[in-house]
């Protein structure tokens, strides 16, 4: 009896495998065959900013620069693929970012007394992006992929005569995780992207200000570089 139920076991194993490797219809089989293919995603993005506070003292004044929480943004943009091979395909993703920081400054008069200055960075980034996709062997409509790059980003936005302002150019690299989901008319591939910025955007030639005192803000800081986490939607 012991021997007929482990057959018997084993035979339901082998049959749920069977059954859950079975082959189904596959939507837009040649989709991937294509020497290039346009699409468009939105999403949504967290920017942060690594600073490097310099440790300047003013008039007997120390100031630290920290961003204590994070505020979601809105990302939209084009897609354009060119097929390289089965595995891989270059991308280029044109994209408006709208988002904001909010950077608190912190005047330390004692151990125990603080005062803060808040001040809030409002960015509309257009980025370029370019990448390297790299895609898994599709299994029935799903196929996970990652994908790698560099960008470089221009900040459509930029404020003169604000406490702290940031450079209207910057550039890094992308790492990026996703899966296409092949529906009957169109792919639709969740995505979540990390961006790490490489160069120094800070500001230092503040001569905008009308106010000298408010250079304090600047000389707080000796380096900021760019950060992002972005969860988008790509219809291709």
């Amino acid at each position: 009896m012991k021997r007929i139920s482990l057959v018997v076991l084993l035979l339901l194993i082998s049959a749920s495998i069977a059954w859950g490797q079975k082959q189904r219809v596959k939507n837009q089989p040649y989709a991937d065959l294509k020497l290039y293919h346009l699409g468009f995603h939105v999403g949504l993005h967290t920017q942060d900013l690594l600073l490097t506070n310099s440790g300047v003292t003013s008039d007997g004044q120390v100031w630290f620069a920290e961003i204590p929480t994070y505020t979601p943004g809105f990302s939209v943009g084009v897609i354009g693929d060119m097929y390289l091979n089965p595995y891989f395909s270059l991308r280029v993703l044109p994209t408006l970012n709208f988002g904001d920081r909010k950077v608190i400054f912190r005047k330390q008069h004692s151990e125990n007394e603080a005062e803060d200055v808040s001040v809030s960075l409002r960015s509309n980034y257009m980025s370029l992006p370019l990448q390297i996709k790299y895609a898994a062997l599709r299994l029935n409509n799903y196929r996970p992929y990652i994908t790698g790059g560099v960008y470089a980003a221009m900040d459509l936005g930029r404020k003169k005569g604000t406490e702290l302002m940031l450079k209207g150019m910057d550039y890094g690299v992308e790492i990026g995780f996703g899966c296409d989901i092949y529906l009957p008319y169109f792919k639709l591939c969740p995505e979540l992207r990390f961006s790490f910025g490489l160069a120094d955007v800070l500001e230092k030639d503040r001569s905008d200000l009308s106010d000298p005192d408010m250079q304090k803000y600047t000389n707080a800081l000796s380096k900021a570089t760019t950060r992002m986490i972005t969860l988008s939607f790509n219809f291709e």
